[in-house]
């Protein structure tokens, strides 16, 4: 079994910061992209940001030049650092990880239960 789990989310203020974790568990052999998605109630699942297994990063450009994505491979962690924090980016936020579980596996996709970020005056 495979599991994402996330955390760091919570309750700011806009122009506040929050760090999000995402860690993968279980049994992994290779862990290729990942990426954060968000969502709001009564819309879609929309892309946040993605990174490669060796470090190369995309962003949505909502996001560009406020968050940035990385991950430590060594502990199979994933990070999102959230600076000015905008009340438009209020929403529940999920991992999201193509994991092998068994060597020349296909990478299928995971997904993280979810952590509530709330940006509010």
């Amino acid at each position: 079994q495979v599991q994402l789990v996330e955390s760091g989310g919570g309750m700011v203020r806009p122009g506040d910061s929050l760090r999000l974790s995402c860690v993968a568990s279980g049994n992994i052999f290779l862990v290729g992209g990942m990426a954060w998605y968000r969502q709001v109630p009564g819309k879609q699942r929309s892309f946040v940001a993605d990174v490669t297994s060796d470090g190369s990063a995309a962003y949505a450009d909502s996001v560009k030049g406020r968050f940035t994505i990385s991950r430590d491979n060594d502990k199979a962690t994933m990070y999102l650092q959230m600076n000015n924090l905008k009340t438009e980016d209020t929403a529940v936020y999920f991992c999201n990880a193509q994991i092998s579980t068994y060597h020349y596996g296909d990478l299928d996709p995971y997904w993280g239960q979810g952590t509530q970020v709330t940006v509010s005056s």
